[in-house]
């Protein structure tokens, strides 16, 4: 895999999933997009991205109680001063999915609950549920950056003002145990999926 040493590229993302990312609870994560996506549906830009956590939009009652209990509620428009950056990411597939019952398989591999899943399949019916699967490497220090204006918005995919230094990050799950995962996962999704080449 071709790794750049620094990067800019970030997917934003909210903080309960980052942290499920970086602690290994999960590899997965489910999109559709976001209202500001290029023409109207998500799009994968970039596949080593760094991990952006956001806040605003967190909904406790569309995950599952353990990481439900995780979110502190915000007002609409909060972010903090600074934003933490402690990893980052190669996608290692993306699988597109409109079968709620293969979604509903997938439920043991993420964080999010059946009402999400149902919330996610019914906006936008005719676009694919899409699965990205993840490899997350944590930094060696976290980074705190300053927040700015352009970071806001409903939008997947953001280049930060300043890069951020990648080499010496550690992989949160070993290559088996991270195989392995992907094999269940594509073993449930079935032949019909896309690997990047990283």
């Amino acid at each position: 895999m071709l790794m750049e040493l620094t990067t800019i590229n970030a997917l934003k993302e909210w903080s309960v999933a980052i942290n499920a990312l970086e602690s290994s609870k999960t590899i997965m994560l489910l999109r559709k997009g976001g209202i500001h996506e290029k023409n109207g549906r998500f799009q994968v830009a970039h596949e080593q991205v760094l991990l952006y956590p956001t806040y605003e939009h967190q909904q406790p009652f569309l995950l599952k109680s353990e990481y439900a209990e995780l979110v502190c509620p915000v007002t609409p428009g909060w972010h903090p001063d600074t934003i933490r950056i402690g990893s980052w990411a190669a996608i290692t597939d993306i699988l597109p999915i409109s079968e709620e019952s293969t979604v509903n398989a997938l439920l043991p591999f993420h964080i999010w609950n059946e009402h999400f899943i149902s919330d996610r399949l019914k906006w936008k019916p005719r676009q694919p549920l899409y699965v990205l699967l993840l490899r997350t490497y944590k930094l060696p220090e976290v980074q705190e950056i300053p927040y700015l204006s352009q970071y806001g918005g409903c939008k997947s995919w953001i280049d930060l003002a300043q890069p951020i230094n990648i080499e010496a990050a550690t992989p949160v799950l070993s290559d088996s145990d991270y195989l392995e995962i992907v094999k269940e996962i594509r073993g449930i999704i079935g032949d019909k999926f896309y690997v990047p080449s990283l």
